[in-house]
């Protein structure tokens, strides 16, 4: 597996991605792919920077990190629905880290999205604090 910066060339498949990553986790965003291309464009052209996870020639995922932060902020981590439960997440979070050459990194987590929390906490997040429509965790490692 390999990991590729994406350009804005590699929206409209993040979109979709995106749309996805809602559903499964259970959010309640409503935008459309439209609105999601649009919001993903401007997360792009600001201070974000996309990810594409890639094994072979297919695409298995993607990562949405906010540079400039300290740490950076992981906002959105997805892996297609086909390649779960086949340690590619773990796989992808690792490169990931290893791609930005950070040892922290901080995410958020809806309250309800057990299998989510279940994730992070297996790569090593802690929960820093609870508000009413996420969980703020971080992630560092003390290698």
């Amino acid at each position: 597996m390999r990991v590729e910066e994406c350009t804005m060339l590699d929206v409209p498949l993040l979109t979709v991605m995106n749309k996805r990553l809602i559903e499964d986790e259970g959010s309640s965003n409503a935008m459309s792919l439209r609105e999601l291309d649009e919001r993903m464009r401007g997360f792009l052209a600001e201070d974000y920077k996309a990810y594409l996870f890639i094994s072979e020639a297919d695409v298995v995922g993607y990562a949405l990190v906010r540079h400039g932060t300290d740490p950076l902020y992981l906002r959105q981590f997805y892996i297609e629905r086909e390649h779960r439960r086949m340690h590619i997440g773990e796989q992808a979070f690792g490169l990931l880290m290893e791609h930005l050459d950070t040892a922290e990194i901080a995410a958020d987590v809806l309250p309800h999205n057990g299998a989510g929390r279940a994730f992070w906490k297996s790569r090593g997040f802690k929960e820093t604090y609870v508000k009413e429509n996420y969980i703020s965790m971080r992630y560092q490692n003390k290698q």
